[in-house]
């Protein structure tokens, strides 16, 4: 009786306030659950092992933040950072804030490397890979060319060993590769604009000399997903190719259809792409934890993967806040659900609330070997600058004088001197369009009085990415001449603030903290303070 009850009251409120578009999206909110996700990412991690394995010379890295999701933290040697919308139909563009001389570098010496991203449009690969990627090699590549050709004419004698490097730079590929589905007249509209976007890259202040010497090869691109066909016994071998292969593998297979899929115990939804956009799904889950923990999970089974996982989390943050670390509790909060969600609901309205950018940046195979206990400081050079993530500073505090922290959720250990220590809470320019511009007068006062004695200042804020590079770039750009060295804001103050100079610090900057990726919002704050610093000083004089 209360089964045909339910049946009735179902069928009177679907056809008449239940929509098309409703049901559906009830439906994919049904299927979307993190077991899904979770299963989806093992299963396409497998195919990215298997392609890692046919060339096992070439070290893997992982595009942020989705790539991470698709291998052990163990066989990721690096991390990069290449957006889609740089490579948007239109939008094309070569971002000098993302330069990734690390990946180039890395490629240069170990004759190329394996690039992991996934998306969950029915693409078979993200725009990141599909043209931001190629555009990058390209520009590249043509700089490299120039710099090549101007050693020998700018030069009368050269070095043996130089002389065969910069030779090769007439058989030195600098055209455009890009893949086949992309449209001739998207291809002639990039092409277009490469000239103009080598020569922003040169004038940015990039150690284009370095690029040379390590490529001996011109870097192209090679994409590799799900649909793609492989002969074993064909694979060809690294020095078979005239170039430095930048081999791209998109994770996730492409098809536009639903697909359910078995294991021997569970049945589950396949999703392309469920690395991306995790702040909706991942519940305070990192790939780190997920790699760590991911047989009790997938062999849980959906039942029990929510239950497992708030436990991963929650021990997790124990084990942090015992060594006194950040470590932010993760919370839950209801939904609010319609009373149409009976058949459709997926039977878990909860949202998960945790801090921005909680996962801790991913560092490369080498700042590995320069670490301990995992605990990460990014030295600026020799300017006596440090940024860092109040995630990851540890026991990396005994190696600073001075610290600036600007992360709004936590407190570090001070020192004993209140002179050493300055805690300004920054938010990002989404939350507060000026809270950087309001902070960097005191910060940069901070750090003067530090630095003119000789301290080493460490500046961190949450994710060390954003805000702390961000703060590092102003004192860099008011404090230090352009060649790195701290001159009390001499030079500032004698020269003129333009956003080519600022382009410049921010790429010296960028070439110690790898990790660096500062939003638009707060540089635009760097410059409208920079700007406001060189008013002030013209009204005074």
């Amino acid at each position: 009786m209360a089964a045909a009850a339910e049946s009735a009251d179902a069928a009177a409120a679907g056809p008449s306030t239940l929509s098309i578009y409703k049901a559906a999206r009830r439906i994919k909110r049904r299927e979307s659950t993190l077991y899904n996700a979770l299963r989806s990412v093992a299963d396409d991690a497998a195919f990215v092992a298997e392609i890692a394995a046919l060339w096992p010379a070439l070290p893997l890295v992982a595009n942020l933040r989705c790539g991470l999701w698709y291998a052990p933290p163990r066989a990721v040697a690096a991390t990069c950072y290449f957006k889609s919308t740089d490579g948007h139909s239109g939008n094309w563009a070569f971002s000098t804030a993302r330069l990734n001389l690390h990946l180039a570098l890395l490629a240069g010496e170990r004759g190329g490397c394996i690039i992991v991203d996934s998306t969950r449009r029915g693409k078979r690969f993200p725009d990141s890979m599909s043209k931001t990627i190629p555009i990058w090699c390209c520009v590249l590549n043509r700089a490299i060319e120039r710099y090549r050709r101007q050693s020998i004419n700018g030069s009368a004698a050269v070095a043996n060993k130089d002389a065969e490097k910069v030779s090769e730079s007439s058989n030195w590929d600098n055209s455009v590769h890009l893949p086949v589905w992309v449209l001739e007249t998207e291809k002639n509209a990039i092409e277009g604009s490469i000239e103009e976007w080598t020569t922003q890259f040169e004038s940015c202040g990039a150690d284009i000399c370095s690029l040379a010497l390590s490529l001996q090869k011109p870097l192209r691109p090679l994409w590799i997903s799900q649909r793609t066909r492989i002969w074993l016994n064909e694979v060809p071998e690294l020095e078979s190719w005239d170039f430095t292969p930048i081999i791209l593998v998109s994770a996730s297979a492409s098809g536009t259809v639903a697909t359910q899929r078995m294991t021997s115990e569970f049945s589950w939804h396949y999703i392309p792409g469920a690395g991306d956009d995790e702040e909706s799904w991942a519940r305070g889950l990192t790939p780190t934890l997920f790699w760590k923990h991911s047989y009790d999970l997938l062999d849980g089974g959906p039942d029990l993967c929510n239950q497992l996982v708030a436990e991963i989390v929650e021990k997790d943050r124990v084990y942090h806040a015992q060594r006194g670390e950040h470590s932010p509790q993760i919370t839950a909060k209801p939904l609010k659900c319609s009373s149409h969600d009976g058949p459709f609901s997926n039977g878990d309205h909860t949202s998960i609330v945790q801090p921005m950018d909680s996962d801790p940046p991913t560092i490369t195979a080498m700042d590995k070997q320069n670490s301990s206990d995992g605990h990460i400081l990014f030295w600026i050079g020799t300017s006596n600058l440090a940024v860092a993530s109040t995630l990851q500073v540890g026991n990396s505090l005994a190696e600073v004088d001075c610290i600036l922290n600007c992360d709004s959720t936590s407190n570090l250990p001070s020192t004993s001197s209140e002179n050493s220590y300055l805690e300004l809470p920054m938010v990002g320019s989404k939350d507060d369009r000026f809270s950087l511009m309001k902070n960097l007068p005191k910060a940069v006062s901070f750090a003067n009085r530090n630095l003119i004695a000789g301290k080493k200042l460490l500046i961190c804020c949450q994710n060390g990415e954003d805000i702390s590079i961000c703060v590092a770039l102003a004192i860099i750009t008011r404090l230090f001449d352009c060649d790195g060295f701290f001159d009390h804001g001499d030079s500032f103050l004698k020269g003129d603030v333009t956003k080519l100079e600022m382009r410049k610090r921010l790429v010296f900057v960028c070439k110690y903290a790898v990790n660096a990726r500062p939003s638009r919002g707060n540089l635009k704050q760097v410059y409208g303070f920079l700007c406001n610093e060189k008013e002030q000083f013209s009204c005074l004089t």
